[in-house]
Protein backbone atom coordinates (compact mmCIF):
# COMPACT_ATOMS: atom_id res chain seq x y z
CA UNK A 1 0.00 0.00 0.00
CA UNK A 2 1.30 3.37 -0.84
CA UNK A 3 2.23 6.12 1.94
CA UNK A 4 0.18 9.14 2.44
CA UNK A 5 1.31 12.61 0.66
CA UNK A 6 2.32 13.36 4.37
CA UNK A 7 4.80 10.85 4.65
CA UNK A 8 6.12 11.33 1.15
CA UNK A 9 6.05 14.68 1.84
CA UNK A 10 7.91 14.10 5.08
CA UNK A 11 10.97 11.37 3.20
CA UNK A 12 11.39 14.70 -0.08
CA UNK A 13 12.37 17.01 2.86
CA UNK A 14 15.52 14.85 3.97
CA UNK A 15 16.61 14.15 0.28
CA UNK A 16 19.26 16.05 -1.11
CA UNK A 17 20.35 15.05 -5.17
CA UNK A 18 23.22 16.50 -6.54
CA UNK A 19 26.00 15.98 -9.34
CA UNK A 20 30.01 17.10 -9.05
CA UNK A 21 30.81 18.63 -12.00
CA UNK A 22 34.04 19.46 -13.27
CA UNK A 23 37.58 19.45 -15.43
CA UNK A 24 38.90 16.61 -15.51
CA UNK A 25 42.04 16.04 -13.06
CA UNK A 26 40.05 18.44 -10.73
CA UNK A 27 39.51 15.60 -8.53
CA UNK A 28 35.87 14.43 -8.87
CA UNK A 29 36.28 10.85 -8.41
CA UNK A 30 38.29 11.14 -5.12
CA UNK A 31 36.01 13.80 -3.99
CA UNK A 32 32.79 11.30 -4.58
CA UNK A 33 34.87 8.55 -2.54
CA UNK A 34 35.62 10.66 0.36
CA UNK A 35 32.27 12.19 0.44
CA UNK A 36 31.10 8.20 0.69
CA UNK A 37 34.11 8.04 3.74
CA UNK A 38 32.87 10.51 5.58
CA UNK A 39 29.29 8.56 5.29
CA UNK A 40 31.01 5.65 6.28
CA UNK A 41 29.37 3.88 3.55
CA UNK A 42 33.06 2.58 3.52
CA UNK A 43 35.91 1.97 5.30
CA UNK A 44 38.99 3.39 3.50
CA UNK A 45 39.49 5.40 0.34
CA UNK A 46 39.94 3.78 -2.79
CA UNK A 47 41.80 6.73 -4.44
CA UNK A 48 45.99 5.74 -4.38
CA UNK A 49 47.70 7.95 -6.50
CA UNK A 50 50.51 6.97 -8.22
CA UNK A 51 50.93 4.14 -11.03
CA UNK A 52 51.85 1.25 -8.91
CA UNK A 53 49.27 -0.53 -6.84
CA UNK A 54 46.49 2.38 -7.72
CA UNK A 55 43.17 1.33 -6.99
CA UNK A 56 40.32 2.29 -8.46
CA UNK A 57 37.66 4.08 -7.42
CA UNK A 58 34.45 3.14 -5.98
CA UNK A 59 32.55 5.02 -8.66
CA UNK A 60 35.41 3.77 -11.61
CA UNK A 61 34.66 0.29 -12.47
CA UNK A 62 34.78 0.43 -16.28
CA UNK A 63 38.26 -1.36 -17.25
CA UNK A 64 38.49 2.38 -19.16
CA UNK A 65 38.18 4.09 -16.46
CA UNK A 66 40.42 1.84 -14.30
CA UNK A 67 43.81 1.75 -16.89
CA UNK A 68 43.68 5.44 -17.39
CA UNK A 69 42.49 7.34 -14.30
CA UNK A 70 38.88 8.99 -15.43
CA UNK A 71 35.34 8.33 -15.20
CA UNK A 72 34.05 7.95 -18.79
CA UNK A 73 30.49 6.91 -17.63
CA UNK A 74 28.31 8.18 -14.88
CA UNK A 75 27.30 5.78 -11.87
CA UNK A 76 25.15 6.92 -8.69
CA UNK A 77 25.92 6.65 -4.81
CA UNK A 78 23.30 7.13 -2.43
CA UNK A 79 24.02 6.85 1.54
CA UNK A 80 22.76 8.79 4.93
CA UNK A 81 24.58 10.92 6.40
CA UNK A 82 23.96 13.23 9.56
CA UNK A 83 25.26 16.72 10.55
CA UNK A 84 27.74 16.57 13.51
CA UNK A 85 25.55 19.53 14.89
CA UNK A 86 21.97 17.90 14.65
CA UNK A 87 20.09 17.09 17.12
CA UNK A 88 19.98 13.36 18.58
CA UNK A 89 16.51 12.40 16.95
CA UNK A 90 16.93 14.14 13.76
CA UNK A 91 16.62 11.48 10.53
CA UNK A 92 19.76 11.16 8.70
CA UNK A 93 19.57 13.17 5.02
CA UNK A 94 19.42 10.76 2.33
CA UNK A 95 22.24 12.02 0.19
CA UNK A 96 21.88 10.51 -3.95
CA UNK A 97 25.15 11.47 -5.52
CA UNK A 98 25.46 11.05 -9.40
CA UNK A 99 28.77 11.03 -10.39
CA UNK A 100 29.74 12.22 -13.98
CA UNK A 101 32.96 12.03 -16.56
CA UNK A 102 34.81 14.75 -16.46
CA UNK A 103 36.06 14.61 -19.72
CA UNK A 104 34.56 16.45 -22.28
CA UNK A 105 34.04 14.16 -25.04
CA UNK A 106 31.07 12.87 -22.55
CA UNK A 107 29.61 16.11 -21.93
CA UNK A 108 25.98 14.23 -22.99
CA UNK A 109 26.10 12.42 -20.43
CA UNK A 110 26.86 14.83 -18.24
CA UNK A 111 23.77 16.37 -19.78
CA UNK A 112 21.47 13.73 -19.01
CA UNK A 113 22.71 13.67 -15.44
CA UNK A 114 22.35 17.40 -15.08
CA UNK A 115 18.64 16.71 -15.84
CA UNK A 116 18.28 14.60 -12.66
CA UNK A 117 19.74 16.34 -10.25
CA UNK A 118 18.51 19.73 -8.07
CA UNK A 119 21.73 21.13 -7.09
CA UNK A 120 25.68 20.68 -8.65
CA UNK A 121 28.86 20.92 -7.00
CA UNK A 122 31.44 22.70 -8.63
CA UNK A 123 34.90 21.54 -8.45
CA UNK A 124 38.13 23.96 -9.13
CA UNK A 125 41.42 22.79 -9.19
CA UNK A 126 43.26 25.51 -6.65
CA UNK A 127 46.01 25.91 -8.64
CA UNK A 128 44.13 25.33 -12.42
CA UNK A 129 41.50 27.48 -11.73
CA UNK A 130 38.32 27.69 -13.88
CA UNK A 131 39.04 25.33 -17.39
CA UNK A 132 36.61 24.98 -20.13
CA UNK A 133 35.15 22.03 -19.36
CA UNK A 134 34.08 23.57 -15.99
CA UNK A 135 32.77 26.39 -17.81
CA UNK A 136 30.49 24.54 -19.96
CA UNK A 137 29.09 22.68 -17.56
CA UNK A 138 28.29 25.89 -15.31
CA UNK A 139 26.60 27.00 -17.99
CA UNK A 140 24.20 23.80 -18.26
CA UNK A 141 23.42 24.39 -15.04
CA UNK A 142 23.00 28.07 -15.29
CA UNK A 143 20.38 27.06 -18.35
CA UNK A 144 18.53 24.50 -16.36
CA UNK A 145 18.15 26.93 -13.03
CA UNK A 146 20.90 24.63 -10.75
CA UNK A 147 22.15 26.08 -7.79
CA UNK A 148 25.98 25.43 -6.92
CA UNK A 149 28.37 24.92 -4.33
CA UNK A 150 31.49 25.89 -5.24
CA UNK A 151 34.57 23.78 -3.90
CA UNK A 152 37.95 24.46 -4.04
CA UNK A 153 39.87 21.32 -4.36
CA UNK A 154 43.48 20.34 -4.07
CA UNK A 155 44.58 23.20 -1.16
CA UNK A 156 47.52 20.67 -0.07
CA UNK A 157 48.96 21.63 -3.33
CA UNK A 158 50.91 24.79 -4.14
CA UNK A 159 48.04 27.29 -5.87
CA UNK A 160 46.43 30.35 -6.23
CA UNK A 161 45.20 32.57 -3.21
CA UNK A 162 41.96 32.17 -2.28
CA UNK A 163 41.09 35.85 -3.28
CA UNK A 164 42.41 35.38 -7.13
CA UNK A 165 40.18 32.50 -7.19
CA UNK A 166 36.84 34.26 -6.04
CA UNK A 167 37.91 37.18 -8.29
CA UNK A 168 38.33 34.83 -11.43
CA UNK A 169 34.75 33.22 -11.01
CA UNK A 170 33.03 36.24 -10.47
CA UNK A 171 34.47 37.62 -13.39
CA UNK A 172 34.21 34.78 -15.84
CA UNK A 173 31.20 33.23 -15.18
CA UNK A 174 29.24 35.99 -13.23
CA UNK A 175 28.49 33.73 -10.08
CA UNK A 176 29.55 35.36 -7.09
CA UNK A 177 31.21 33.09 -4.36
CA UNK A 178 30.43 33.45 -0.88
CA UNK A 179 32.60 31.58 1.28
CA UNK A 180 31.19 29.54 4.21
CA UNK A 181 34.87 29.27 4.93
CA UNK A 182 38.36 30.29 4.63
CA UNK A 183 41.34 28.43 4.44
CA UNK A 184 43.72 28.84 7.03
CA UNK A 185 47.08 28.53 5.68
CA UNK A 186 48.20 29.24 1.82
CA UNK A 187 47.67 26.51 -0.84
CA UNK A 188 50.04 23.70 -0.69
CA UNK A 189 50.08 24.57 3.77
CA UNK A 190 46.60 23.37 4.06
CA UNK A 191 46.08 23.60 8.33
CA UNK A 192 42.23 24.16 9.06
CA UNK A 193 39.11 26.35 7.99
CA UNK A 194 38.00 29.49 9.85
CA UNK A 195 33.84 29.02 9.88
CA UNK A 196 33.10 32.37 8.89
CA UNK A 197 29.47 31.71 11.06
CA UNK A 198 30.54 30.92 13.67
CA UNK A 199 34.30 32.39 14.22
CA UNK A 200 35.80 28.73 15.14
CA UNK A 201 38.48 27.57 13.60
CA UNK A 202 38.57 23.85 12.57
CA UNK A 203 41.88 22.44 12.30
CA UNK A 204 42.77 19.10 10.55
CA UNK A 205 45.15 16.40 11.22
CA UNK A 206 46.17 14.13 8.05
CA UNK A 207 46.23 10.30 8.35
CA UNK A 208 48.10 7.47 6.87
CA UNK A 209 48.06 8.31 2.69
CA UNK A 210 44.34 10.29 2.83
CA UNK A 211 42.98 7.08 3.69
CA UNK A 212 40.82 7.78 6.56
CA UNK A 213 38.86 10.82 8.32
CA UNK A 214 40.77 13.17 9.01
CA UNK A 215 40.73 13.92 12.79
CA UNK A 216 39.11 17.76 13.33
CA UNK A 217 39.80 19.54 16.38
CA UNK A 218 37.59 23.01 17.08
CA UNK A 219 39.32 26.03 18.80
CA UNK A 220 38.14 29.30 19.80
CA UNK A 221 39.10 32.69 18.34
CA UNK A 222 41.62 33.45 20.87
CA UNK A 223 43.22 29.54 20.79
CA UNK A 224 43.80 29.50 17.20
CA UNK A 225 45.44 33.12 17.12
CA UNK A 226 47.87 30.81 19.91
CA UNK A 227 48.31 28.03 17.56
CA UNK A 228 48.19 29.53 14.22
CA UNK A 229 49.53 32.90 14.08
CA UNK A 230 50.06 35.02 10.67
CA UNK A 231 47.57 32.11 9.33
CA UNK A 232 44.90 32.83 11.70
CA UNK A 233 45.58 36.52 11.45
CA UNK A 234 45.20 36.28 7.56
CA UNK A 235 41.88 34.24 7.50
CA UNK A 236 40.74 36.98 9.49
CA UNK A 237 42.11 39.73 7.77
CA UNK A 238 40.20 37.99 4.28
CA UNK A 239 36.88 36.88 5.37
CA UNK A 240 36.76 40.50 7.02
CA UNK A 241 37.05 41.95 3.48
CA UNK A 242 34.51 39.70 1.49
CA UNK A 243 31.99 40.70 4.32
CA UNK A 244 32.66 44.36 3.29
CA UNK A 245 31.95 43.35 -0.33
CA UNK A 246 29.03 41.40 0.56
CA UNK A 247 30.22 38.12 -0.18
CA UNK A 248 28.54 36.67 2.67
CA UNK A 249 25.87 33.93 2.22
CA UNK A 250 22.01 34.65 1.47
CA UNK A 251 19.66 31.62 0.73
CA UNK A 252 17.78 33.10 -1.29
CA UNK A 253 20.47 34.34 -3.42
CA UNK A 254 21.99 31.19 -3.77
CA UNK A 255 19.04 29.07 -4.63
CA UNK A 256 18.31 32.10 -7.53
CA UNK A 257 21.23 31.01 -9.45
CA UNK A 258 22.71 34.32 -8.09
CA UNK A 259 25.73 33.17 -5.74
CA UNK A 260 27.21 30.78 -4.48
CA UNK A 261 29.10 29.00 -1.34
CA UNK A 262 32.29 28.38 -1.51
CA UNK A 263 34.40 25.75 0.33
CA UNK A 264 38.19 25.09 0.05
CA UNK A 265 39.01 20.99 0.70
CA UNK A 266 41.45 18.49 -0.49
CA UNK A 267 39.75 15.37 -1.33
CA UNK A 268 42.96 13.45 -0.92
CA UNK A 269 43.88 14.02 2.64
CA UNK A 270 39.82 14.53 3.78
CA UNK A 271 40.06 17.86 4.59
CA UNK A 272 36.94 20.19 4.23
CA UNK A 273 34.78 17.17 3.22
CA UNK A 274 32.71 16.75 6.08
CA UNK A 275 31.91 20.56 5.82
CA UNK A 276 30.98 19.91 2.48
CA UNK A 277 28.66 17.54 3.73
CA UNK A 278 27.40 19.86 5.99
CA UNK A 279 26.26 22.40 3.37
CA UNK A 280 24.61 19.90 0.78
CA UNK A 281 22.00 19.01 4.11
CA UNK A 282 21.92 22.73 5.28
CA UNK A 283 21.64 24.71 1.65
CA UNK A 284 20.84 22.38 -1.41
CA UNK A 285 17.02 22.15 -2.13
CA UNK A 286 14.96 19.05 -1.68
CA UNK A 287 13.58 17.70 -4.57
CA UNK A 288 10.51 19.80 -6.29
CA UNK A 289 8.00 19.09 -8.94
CA UNK A 290 8.68 19.51 -12.58
CA UNK A 291 6.88 20.88 -15.48
CA UNK A 292 5.42 18.27 -18.31
CA UNK A 293 5.18 18.79 -22.00
CA UNK A 294 2.02 19.99 -21.41
CA UNK A 295 2.77 22.81 -19.20
CA UNK A 296 1.55 21.31 -16.33
CA UNK A 297 3.49 20.59 -13.34
CA UNK A 298 3.80 17.18 -11.58
CA UNK A 299 3.82 18.05 -7.87
CA UNK A 300 6.30 15.83 -5.56
CA UNK A 301 3.45 14.23 -3.49
CA UNK A 302 0.97 13.74 -6.50
CA UNK A 303 1.00 9.73 -7.60
CA UNK A 304 4.45 8.01 -8.76
CA UNK A 305 6.90 9.52 -11.97
CA UNK A 306 9.83 9.53 -13.05
CA UNK A 307 12.68 10.26 -15.71
CA UNK A 308 14.75 7.62 -17.15
CA UNK A 309 18.31 10.02 -17.48
CA UNK A 310 20.54 6.80 -18.06
CA UNK A 311 21.10 3.46 -19.71
CA UNK A 312 24.35 1.24 -18.72
CA UNK A 313 24.89 -1.83 -19.70
CA UNK A 314 27.83 -4.16 -19.12
CA UNK A 315 27.97 -3.26 -15.33
CA UNK A 316 28.15 -7.01 -13.84
CA UNK A 317 30.98 -9.10 -16.49
CA UNK A 318 28.91 -12.35 -15.84
CA UNK A 319 25.66 -10.94 -17.11
CA UNK A 320 24.72 -8.93 -20.28
CA UNK A 321 22.45 -7.17 -18.34
CA UNK A 322 20.83 -3.66 -18.90
CA UNK A 323 20.29 -0.80 -15.84
CA UNK A 324 18.23 1.85 -16.44
CA UNK A 325 19.14 4.59 -13.84
CA UNK A 326 15.43 6.43 -13.16
CA UNK A 327 14.96 9.80 -11.03
CA UNK A 328 11.83 9.10 -8.95
CA UNK A 329 9.92 12.70 -10.01
CA UNK A 330 6.66 12.14 -7.81
CA UNK A 331 4.84 9.84 -5.70
CA UNK A 332 6.45 6.56 -4.10
CA UNK A 333 7.79 3.58 -5.95
CA UNK A 334 7.37 0.21 -4.66
CA UNK A 335 9.19 -2.63 -5.93
CA UNK A 336 7.06 -4.95 -8.21
CA UNK A 337 4.69 -2.52 -8.99
CA UNK A 338 3.65 -2.43 -13.09
CA UNK A 339 3.49 1.26 -14.50
CA UNK A 340 3.15 3.19 -17.80
CA UNK A 341 6.18 3.75 -20.43
CA UNK A 342 4.56 7.22 -21.29
CA UNK A 343 6.45 6.79 -24.88
CA UNK A 344 4.74 3.84 -25.98
CA UNK A 345 1.83 3.92 -23.71
CA UNK A 346 2.44 -0.36 -22.61
CA UNK A 347 2.78 -1.36 -19.33
CA UNK A 348 6.45 -1.52 -17.80
CA UNK A 349 6.78 -3.47 -14.90
CA UNK A 350 9.52 -3.15 -11.42
CA UNK A 351 10.38 -6.43 -10.21
CA UNK A 352 13.80 -5.83 -10.10
CA UNK A 353 14.81 -2.40 -8.92
CA UNK A 354 18.16 -2.30 -7.22
CA UNK A 355 20.06 0.67 -5.74
CA UNK A 356 23.09 1.20 -6.77
CA UNK A 357 26.81 2.12 -5.28
CA UNK A 358 29.33 2.07 -7.80
CA UNK A 359 29.24 -1.00 -9.27
CA UNK A 360 27.58 -2.68 -6.08
CA UNK A 361 23.82 -3.35 -5.83
CA UNK A 362 21.30 -4.03 -3.67
CA UNK A 363 17.14 -4.36 -3.76
CA UNK A 364 15.27 -1.32 -3.42
CA UNK A 365 11.65 -1.63 -2.03
CA UNK A 366 10.75 1.71 -1.72
CA UNK A 367 12.08 5.04 -3.39
CA UNK A 368 10.87 8.74 -3.02
CA UNK A 369 11.01 11.95 -4.99
CA UNK A 370 15.05 12.39 -5.67
CA UNK A 371 16.25 9.09 -5.31
CA UNK A 372 17.76 7.24 -8.20
CA UNK A 373 16.82 3.92 -8.95
CA UNK A 374 18.16 1.33 -11.76
CA UNK A 375 15.80 -1.07 -13.34
CA UNK A 376 17.49 -3.97 -14.49
CA UNK A 377 16.61 -5.56 -18.33
CA UNK A 378 14.95 -2.67 -19.14
CA UNK A 379 15.21 -3.39 -22.56
CA UNK A 380 12.51 -0.69 -23.28
CA UNK A 381 13.60 2.43 -21.80
CA UNK A 382 15.99 4.95 -23.66
CA UNK A 383 17.58 8.53 -21.68
CA UNK A 384 14.37 10.92 -21.77
CA UNK A 385 11.63 8.67 -21.11
CA UNK A 386 9.02 8.50 -18.71
CA UNK A 387 7.31 6.39 -16.55
CA UNK A 388 3.84 7.08 -14.74
CA UNK A 389 1.09 5.83 -12.54
CA UNK A 390 -2.27 7.42 -13.54
CA UNK A 391 -3.00 10.38 -14.23
CA UNK A 392 -0.85 10.51 -17.82
CA UNK A 393 2.11 12.54 -17.68
CA UNK A 394 5.11 12.91 -19.79
CA UNK A 395 8.31 15.34 -18.60
CA UNK A 396 10.23 17.16 -22.07
CA UNK A 397 12.47 14.59 -23.73
CA UNK A 398 16.76 14.86 -22.89
CA UNK A 399 17.94 16.64 -26.02
CA UNK A 400 21.47 15.43 -28.13
CA UNK A 401 24.13 17.53 -28.45
CA UNK A 402 25.72 18.37 -31.85
CA UNK A 403 28.20 15.91 -32.98
CA UNK A 404 31.62 17.27 -34.18
CA UNK A 405 33.17 13.49 -34.43
CA UNK A 406 32.11 11.03 -37.43
CA UNK A 407 33.30 7.35 -38.24
CA UNK A 408 32.29 3.67 -39.40
CA UNK A 409 32.16 1.44 -37.79
CA UNK A 410 32.25 -2.96 -38.92
CA UNK A 411 33.14 -6.16 -37.72
CA UNK A 412 36.26 -7.37 -38.47
CA UNK A 413 35.12 -10.29 -39.73
CA UNK A 414 31.98 -11.53 -41.38
CA UNK A 415 30.95 -14.01 -38.58
CA UNK A 416 30.30 -11.69 -35.88
CA UNK A 417 28.04 -9.62 -37.68
CA UNK A 418 24.88 -10.80 -35.37
CA UNK A 419 26.93 -9.98 -32.91
CA UNK A 420 27.82 -6.36 -33.72
CA UNK A 421 23.94 -5.41 -34.90
CA UNK A 422 23.25 -6.54 -31.16
CA UNK A 423 25.95 -4.88 -30.22
CA UNK A 424 25.31 -1.90 -31.86
CA UNK A 425 21.34 -1.90 -30.94
CA UNK A 426 22.56 -1.87 -27.45
CA UNK A 427 25.10 1.36 -27.59
CA UNK A 428 22.97 3.35 -29.67
CA UNK A 429 19.83 2.72 -27.44
CA UNK A 430 22.20 3.64 -23.58
CA UNK A 431 23.24 6.85 -25.64
CA UNK A 432 26.78 5.86 -25.92
CA UNK A 433 27.21 7.15 -29.23
CA UNK A 434 24.86 8.88 -32.05
CA UNK A 435 24.04 6.11 -34.90
CA UNK A 436 23.50 7.27 -38.30
CA UNK A 437 22.15 5.35 -41.25
CA UNK A 438 21.43 5.50 -44.80
CA UNK A 439 20.86 3.40 -47.83
CA UNK A 440 23.87 3.53 -49.22
CA UNK A 441 26.30 2.93 -46.36
CA UNK A 442 23.76 0.30 -45.36
CA UNK A 443 23.40 -1.26 -41.74
CA UNK A 444 27.18 -3.46 -41.67
CA UNK A 445 29.09 -0.06 -41.59
CA UNK A 446 26.90 2.45 -39.38
CA UNK A 447 28.13 5.83 -38.93
CA UNK A 448 28.77 6.94 -35.47
CA UNK A 449 28.31 10.41 -35.00
CA UNK A 450 29.66 11.35 -31.21
CA UNK A 451 30.81 14.75 -29.84
CA UNK A 452 34.40 13.58 -28.34
CA UNK A 453 36.65 10.77 -30.23
CA UNK A 454 36.84 9.38 -26.75
CA UNK A 455 33.54 7.96 -27.26
CA UNK A 456 34.36 5.72 -30.16
CA UNK A 457 37.03 4.23 -27.86
CA UNK A 458 34.49 3.10 -25.37
CA UNK A 459 32.67 1.80 -28.65
CA UNK A 460 35.31 -0.61 -29.45
CA UNK A 461 36.72 -1.50 -25.96
CA UNK A 462 32.81 -2.43 -24.91
CA UNK A 463 32.10 -4.31 -28.79
CA UNK A 464 34.92 -6.57 -27.42
CA UNK A 465 35.15 -7.31 -23.74
CA UNK A 466 30.90 -7.47 -23.75
CA UNK A 467 30.47 -8.91 -27.16
CA UNK A 468 33.85 -10.62 -27.90
CA UNK A 469 33.21 -8.77 -31.98
CA UNK A 470 36.88 -7.18 -32.91
CA UNK A 471 36.09 -3.75 -35.22
CA UNK A 472 37.26 -1.35 -37.47
CA UNK A 473 36.86 2.07 -37.11
CA UNK A 474 37.33 4.77 -39.93
CA UNK A 475 37.12 8.32 -39.14
CA UNK A 476 35.26 10.15 -42.04
CA UNK A 477 35.90 13.89 -43.32
CA UNK A 478 32.89 15.29 -41.68
CA UNK A 479 33.02 17.93 -38.84
CA UNK A 480 29.76 20.07 -38.67
CA UNK A 481 26.17 18.04 -38.54
CA UNK A 482 22.73 20.24 -39.35
CA UNK A 483 19.28 19.46 -39.10
CA UNK A 484 17.55 19.18 -42.35
CA UNK A 485 14.20 17.33 -43.96
CA UNK A 486 12.78 15.23 -46.48
CA UNK A 487 11.91 18.46 -48.99
CA UNK A 488 15.93 19.19 -48.78
CA UNK A 489 17.76 15.31 -48.65
CA UNK A 490 17.22 15.32 -52.63
CA UNK A 491 19.58 18.35 -53.10
CA UNK A 492 21.77 17.75 -50.55
CA UNK A 493 22.99 14.25 -51.72
CA UNK A 494 23.68 16.12 -54.91
CA UNK A 495 26.69 18.30 -53.13
CA UNK A 496 30.16 17.43 -52.97
CA UNK A 497 31.59 16.98 -49.51
CA UNK A 498 27.70 16.19 -48.52
CA UNK A 499 25.92 13.35 -47.12
CA UNK A 500 22.40 13.04 -45.44
CA UNK A 501 21.82 10.55 -42.42
CA UNK A 502 18.83 9.00 -40.32
CA UNK A 503 19.48 9.37 -36.67
CA UNK A 504 17.50 6.84 -34.79
CA UNK A 505 15.35 9.26 -33.61
CA UNK A 506 14.28 9.68 -36.75
CA UNK A 507 15.59 12.96 -37.49
CA UNK A 508 17.71 14.03 -40.65
CA UNK A 509 21.16 14.82 -39.84
CA UNK A 510 23.19 16.50 -43.09
CA UNK A 511 27.00 16.26 -42.81
CA UNK A 512 29.50 18.42 -43.85
CA UNK A 513 33.51 18.53 -44.76
CA UNK A 514 34.27 21.88 -43.42
CA UNK A 515 32.29 25.36 -42.17
CA UNK A 516 33.08 26.47 -45.53
CA UNK A 517 31.29 23.90 -48.06
CA UNK A 518 28.33 24.63 -45.40
CA UNK A 519 28.24 28.15 -45.99
CA UNK A 520 28.94 27.71 -49.77
CA UNK A 521 25.76 25.42 -49.91
CA UNK A 522 23.82 27.64 -47.89
CA UNK A 523 25.09 30.63 -49.88
CA UNK A 524 23.70 28.86 -53.26
CA UNK A 525 20.28 27.24 -52.04
CA UNK A 526 19.27 29.44 -49.21
CA UNK A 527 15.76 27.32 -49.70
CA UNK A 528 17.31 24.71 -48.38
CA UNK A 529 16.55 23.19 -45.04
CA UNK A 530 19.58 23.45 -42.41
CA UNK A 531 19.02 24.14 -38.72
CA UNK A 532 22.12 24.28 -36.11
CA UNK A 533 21.72 21.47 -33.20
CA UNK A 534 22.40 22.31 -29.94
CA UNK A 535 26.33 22.63 -28.93
CA UNK A 536 27.61 21.13 -26.27
CA UNK A 537 28.92 24.25 -24.77
CA UNK A 538 25.28 25.10 -25.01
Amino acid sequence: MSSSPDTVAREVRRRRTFAIISHPDAGKSTMTEALALHARMISEAGAVHGKAGRKATVSDWMEMEKARGISVSSTALQFNYTRTEAQPDTEPTVINLVDTPGHADFSEDTYRVLTAVDAAVMLIDAAKGLEPQTLKLFQVCRHRGIPVITVVNKWDRPGQTPLELIDEIAERIGLVPTPLYVPVGIAGDFRGLYDRRSGRYIKFSRTAGGAKIAPEELLDAHTAANVEGEAWTAAREESELLSEMGQDHDQELFLAGETSPMIFTSAMLNFGVRQLLDALVELAPAPAGRTAVDGTVRAVTDPFSAVVFKVQAGMDSSHRDRLAYMRIVSGEFERGMVVTHAQTGRPFATKYAQAVFGRDRSTVDTAYPGDVVGLVNATALAPGDTLYNEPPIEYPPIGSFAPEHFATLRARTAGKYKQFRKAMDQLESEGVVQVLRNGTRGDASPVLAAVGPMQFEVVTARMLAEFTVETDLEPLGYSLARRTDEASSAELDRQRGVEVFTRTDGALLALFSDKWRLQYIEKEHPDVTLEPLVAAAD
